[in-house]
Protein backbone atom coordinates (compact mmCIF):
# COMPACT_ATOMS: atom_id res chain seq x y z
CA UNK A 1 0.00 0.00 0.00
CA UNK A 2 1.67 3.38 -0.80
CA UNK A 3 1.82 5.52 2.27
CA UNK A 4 -0.32 8.53 0.42
CA UNK A 5 -3.39 8.50 -2.21
CA UNK A 6 -3.06 11.96 -2.89
CA UNK A 7 -0.12 14.38 -3.78
CA UNK A 8 -1.33 18.19 -3.91
CA UNK A 9 1.70 20.94 -4.78
CA UNK A 10 1.61 24.50 -4.57
CA UNK A 11 2.95 25.58 -7.81
CA UNK A 12 4.26 29.12 -7.67
CA UNK A 13 7.80 28.69 -5.63
CA UNK A 14 7.28 24.80 -5.94
CA UNK A 15 7.01 23.79 -9.50
CA UNK A 16 7.25 27.54 -11.18
CA UNK A 17 8.43 31.09 -10.52
CA UNK A 18 5.75 32.99 -8.46
CA UNK A 19 3.53 34.45 -11.66
CA UNK A 20 2.76 37.57 -9.97
CA UNK A 21 4.92 38.40 -6.58
CA UNK A 22 6.73 41.32 -5.79
CA UNK A 23 9.76 40.60 -8.43
CA UNK A 24 7.32 40.09 -11.15
CA UNK A 25 5.40 43.25 -10.22
CA UNK A 26 8.95 45.30 -10.10
CA UNK A 27 10.22 44.04 -13.17
CA UNK A 28 6.82 45.09 -14.88
CA UNK A 29 6.55 48.70 -12.94
CA UNK A 30 10.67 48.92 -14.21
CA UNK A 31 9.31 47.73 -17.93
CA UNK A 32 6.67 50.13 -18.63
CA UNK A 33 7.56 53.01 -16.78
CA UNK A 34 5.03 52.90 -14.17
CA UNK A 35 5.11 54.55 -10.56
CA UNK A 36 5.42 51.36 -8.08
CA UNK A 37 3.94 52.78 -5.11
CA UNK A 38 0.57 53.95 -6.64
CA UNK A 39 0.37 50.65 -8.66
CA UNK A 40 1.16 48.61 -5.43
CA UNK A 41 -1.79 50.90 -3.14
CA UNK A 42 -4.03 49.48 -6.01
CA UNK A 43 -2.97 46.17 -6.21
CA UNK A 44 -3.26 45.16 -2.45
CA UNK A 45 -6.93 46.39 -3.14
CA UNK A 46 -7.55 44.09 -5.73
CA UNK A 47 -4.96 41.26 -5.83
CA UNK A 48 -7.57 39.00 -3.09
CA UNK A 49 -10.22 39.61 -5.49
CA UNK A 50 -8.48 38.68 -8.82
CA UNK A 51 -7.23 35.56 -7.11
CA UNK A 52 -10.81 34.85 -5.83
CA UNK A 53 -11.83 34.96 -9.40
CA UNK A 54 -14.90 37.66 -8.12
CA UNK A 55 -13.44 40.09 -10.54
CA UNK A 56 -11.69 39.22 -14.11
CA UNK A 57 -8.35 40.18 -15.38
CA UNK A 58 -9.66 43.18 -17.28
CA UNK A 59 -11.41 44.60 -14.11
CA UNK A 60 -7.69 44.09 -12.08
CA UNK A 61 -6.17 45.75 -15.16
CA UNK A 62 -8.42 48.70 -15.62
CA UNK A 63 -8.36 50.10 -11.76
CA UNK A 64 -4.43 49.21 -11.43
CA UNK A 65 -2.42 50.40 -14.62
CA UNK A 66 -5.38 52.10 -17.27
CA UNK A 67 -7.16 54.34 -15.65
CA UNK A 68 -5.02 56.93 -17.44
CA UNK A 69 -3.91 56.69 -20.74
CA UNK A 70 -1.09 54.81 -21.19
CA UNK A 71 1.52 54.48 -24.06
CA UNK A 72 0.88 50.56 -24.22
CA UNK A 73 -2.08 48.13 -24.38
CA UNK A 74 -3.58 46.00 -22.32
CA UNK A 75 -2.52 42.82 -23.78
CA UNK A 76 1.39 44.24 -23.80
CA UNK A 77 1.39 44.43 -20.29
CA UNK A 78 -0.45 40.82 -20.04
CA UNK A 79 1.80 39.22 -21.84
CA UNK A 80 4.55 40.91 -20.01
CA UNK A 81 2.84 39.15 -17.12
CA UNK A 82 2.45 35.88 -18.47
CA UNK A 83 6.08 36.02 -19.62
CA UNK A 84 7.21 36.33 -15.73
CA UNK A 85 6.61 32.29 -15.09
CA UNK A 86 9.42 30.34 -16.31
CA UNK A 87 10.01 26.71 -14.28
CA UNK A 88 11.40 27.12 -10.69
CA UNK A 89 15.32 27.04 -10.33
CA UNK A 90 15.90 23.96 -8.62
CA UNK A 91 12.18 23.27 -8.72
CA UNK A 92 10.28 20.51 -8.59
CA UNK A 93 9.01 20.01 -11.78
CA UNK A 94 11.26 16.65 -12.86
CA UNK A 95 9.40 15.15 -9.25
CA UNK A 96 6.13 16.03 -10.38
CA UNK A 97 6.75 14.19 -13.68
CA UNK A 98 8.46 11.48 -11.80
CA UNK A 99 5.33 11.33 -10.07
CA UNK A 100 2.89 11.43 -12.87
CA UNK A 101 4.67 8.79 -15.00
CA UNK A 102 4.73 6.29 -11.57
CA UNK A 103 1.14 6.55 -11.78
CA UNK A 104 0.51 5.52 -8.39
CA UNK A 105 -1.10 8.78 -6.90
CA UNK A 106 -3.36 11.37 -7.67
CA UNK A 107 -1.78 14.58 -8.03
CA UNK A 108 -3.20 17.71 -8.10
CA UNK A 109 -2.32 21.48 -7.38
CA UNK A 110 -3.39 23.53 -4.07
CA UNK A 111 -2.67 27.07 -4.77
CA UNK A 112 -3.24 30.84 -4.70
CA UNK A 113 -3.73 32.40 -8.45
CA UNK A 114 -6.34 34.20 -10.63
CA UNK A 115 -8.18 32.49 -13.62
CA UNK A 116 -5.95 33.66 -16.43
CA UNK A 117 -2.73 33.58 -15.22
CA UNK A 118 -3.45 30.25 -13.50
CA UNK A 119 -5.28 28.59 -17.00
CA UNK A 120 -1.60 30.11 -18.76
CA UNK A 121 0.57 28.33 -16.84
CA UNK A 122 -0.87 25.39 -16.34
CA UNK A 123 -1.26 24.99 -20.32
CA UNK A 124 2.26 26.58 -21.08
CA UNK A 125 4.32 23.86 -18.36
CA UNK A 126 2.33 20.82 -19.40
CA UNK A 127 0.93 20.66 -15.54
CA UNK A 128 -2.74 19.98 -17.20
CA UNK A 129 -1.51 16.94 -17.63
CA UNK A 130 -0.16 15.90 -15.04
CA UNK A 131 -2.62 17.18 -12.21
CA UNK A 132 -6.04 14.98 -12.19
CA UNK A 133 -7.50 18.01 -10.01
CA UNK A 134 -6.84 21.42 -9.63
CA UNK A 135 -7.96 23.05 -6.45
CA UNK A 136 -6.97 26.78 -6.89
CA UNK A 137 -8.19 29.88 -5.36
CA UNK A 138 -9.83 30.92 -8.39
CA UNK A 139 -11.95 27.76 -8.80
CA UNK A 140 -12.58 27.59 -4.89
CA UNK A 141 -13.29 31.30 -4.10
CA UNK A 142 -11.11 30.45 -0.77
CA UNK A 143 -7.30 31.48 -0.44
CA UNK A 144 -4.22 29.68 1.69
CA UNK A 145 -3.66 30.22 4.53
CA UNK A 146 -7.64 30.51 5.14
CA UNK A 147 -8.90 27.19 6.84
CA UNK A 148 -11.76 27.26 4.89
CA UNK A 149 -9.09 26.71 1.15
CA UNK A 150 -8.25 23.15 2.93
CA UNK A 151 -11.38 21.58 4.70
CA UNK A 152 -13.01 22.85 0.82
CA UNK A 153 -10.48 20.49 -0.45
CA UNK A 154 -10.62 17.65 1.61
CA UNK A 155 -14.55 17.77 1.07
CA UNK A 156 -13.61 17.77 -3.04
CA UNK A 157 -10.96 14.94 -2.19
CA UNK A 158 -13.23 12.63 -0.21
CA UNK A 159 -10.76 10.85 1.47
CA UNK A 160 -9.16 10.67 5.11
CA UNK A 161 -6.44 13.93 5.54
CA UNK A 162 -3.97 11.85 6.44
CA UNK A 163 -3.53 10.36 3.43
CA UNK A 164 -2.62 13.61 1.68
CA UNK A 165 0.70 14.90 1.23
CA UNK A 166 0.76 19.01 0.87
CA UNK A 167 3.94 20.77 -0.78
CA UNK A 168 3.99 24.18 -0.16
CA UNK A 169 7.15 26.66 0.11
CA UNK A 170 5.56 28.92 2.75
CA UNK A 171 5.37 28.17 6.04
CA UNK A 172 2.30 29.71 6.61
CA UNK A 173 0.60 27.18 3.67
CA UNK A 174 1.98 24.41 5.09
CA UNK A 175 0.64 24.95 8.34
CA UNK A 176 -2.56 25.62 7.52
CA UNK A 177 -2.74 22.00 5.69
CA UNK A 178 -1.06 20.72 8.58
CA UNK A 179 -4.10 21.78 10.83
CA UNK A 180 -6.45 20.09 8.90
CA UNK A 181 -4.76 17.16 8.90
CA UNK A 182 -2.50 16.55 5.97
CA UNK A 183 0.70 15.04 6.05
CA UNK A 184 3.08 18.16 5.00
CA UNK A 185 6.31 18.90 2.90
CA UNK A 186 8.09 22.59 3.49
CA UNK A 187 9.51 23.05 0.30
CA UNK A 188 13.23 24.18 0.01
CA UNK A 189 14.21 22.70 -3.43
CA UNK A 190 14.18 19.37 -5.50
CA UNK A 191 16.93 17.67 -3.95
CA UNK A 192 15.71 18.19 -0.35
CA UNK A 193 12.54 17.83 -1.59
CA UNK A 194 13.27 14.64 -2.87
CA UNK A 195 15.09 12.97 0.39
CA UNK A 196 11.92 13.86 1.43
CA UNK A 197 10.14 12.09 -0.27
CA UNK A 198 12.20 8.88 -0.46
CA UNK A 199 12.21 8.80 3.50
CA UNK A 200 8.34 9.02 3.32
CA UNK A 201 8.58 6.14 0.85
CA UNK A 202 7.02 7.80 -1.87
CA UNK A 203 9.54 7.94 -4.24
Amino acid sequence: MFPFDVILFDVGGVLLTNGWDHRERAAAMEHFHLDPAAFESRHVALYDAWERDAIAVEAYLDATVFYEPRSFTRDEFFAFMLAQSKPQPNGALGILRELADSGKYLLGALNNEARETNRYRFDRFGLREMFEVALSSCYLGLRKPEPAMYRRALDILGGPAERILFIDDREENVAGAAAAGMKTVRFEGADALRLELVSLGVL
